[in-house]
């Protein structure tokens, strides 16, 4: 199964949050052998609180992706630039100096264009994940109470994403 869109571009996805979430990365699931020209060749990322204000953060170009795509919105902390995959290529690598999230209450993910000029685009998945570990500035009542885990089998549950 896929997400299909129809007719002119830009092809716009809007994903809506009840309040601000702390938002990192966006993953993109693309198959150009099975898609050819139905395959994003540019996606740009906006987010604001609604249609009205939005502001674009993110260009990528992508060239042939095959598999999952991700597209930071934000840089780790701590960590420098990562160098650019050969099939996805952000225009800003920097990503306007945001370090570890950005809050919004809307992201816009638009499809700018296809490969080989292609009009309609499949995007097999979607996945928005915010950041890694909460910095905050007060422990909360969860925070007094976390268990230590030492494996990684089960650092894996120690935190929802």
């Amino acid at each position: 199964t896929f997400w299909q869109s129809d007719g002119p571009q830009p092809h716009l996805i809007n994903i809506q949050f009840p309040r601000k979430a702390r938002v990192s990365e966006l993953r993109i699931y693309t198959n150009f052998k099975v898609d050819e020209s139905y395959t994003p060749s540019c996606i740009s990322v906006r987010i604001g609180t609604a249609h009205h204000d939005l502001q674009e953060i993110q260009v990528v170009d992508l060239k042939e992706p095959e598999g999952w795509i991700t597209i930071r919105l934000a840089q780790p902390r701590g960590e420098a630039a990562a160098p650019p995959v050969p099939s996805c290529v952000p225009r800003d690598p920097e990503i306007g100096g945001a370090v570890d999230f950005v809050r919004s209450h809307f992201v816009q993910i638009a499809i700018l264009s296809n490969h080989q000029n292609g009009r309609d685009t499949h995007l097999r998945q979607i996945q928005a994940f915010g950041p890694r570990s909460c910095s905050s500035s007060r422990p909360g009542p969860a925070e007094a109470f976390q268990l230590k885990l030492q494996t990684p089998m089960l650092q894996q549950f120690a935190t929802i994403r």
